[in-house]
């Protein structure tokens, strides 16, 4: 296994990873004032139990992550 970086200005490189710093950017980090890092924490941790328990995603059918991943793999 060997880590590949993408190119400095081509995040279409890695398109999963930017959607999704798209939408905690614009769902998070630009919609609170957060005023410590913990509260940030406890922030992301309630946006992510959402983003991948009841929030629906167009590339997996409309259903959650863990709704669409098969029950062997789940925790």
């Amino acid at each position: 296994m060997a880590i590949h970086y993408i190119q400095p200005g081509k995040p279409d490189q890695n398109a999963y990873i930017e959607r999704f710093n798209r939408s905690y950017r614009t769902e998070v980090l630009n919609v609170h004032l957060v005023e410590s890092v913990g509260e940030l924490q406890a922030l992301s941790s309630s946006w992510l139990e959402i983003y991948n328990t009841e929030r629906p995603h167009d590339s997996l059918g409309r259903v959650p992550p863990l709704r669409f991943l098969p029950a062997s793999t789940r925790g």
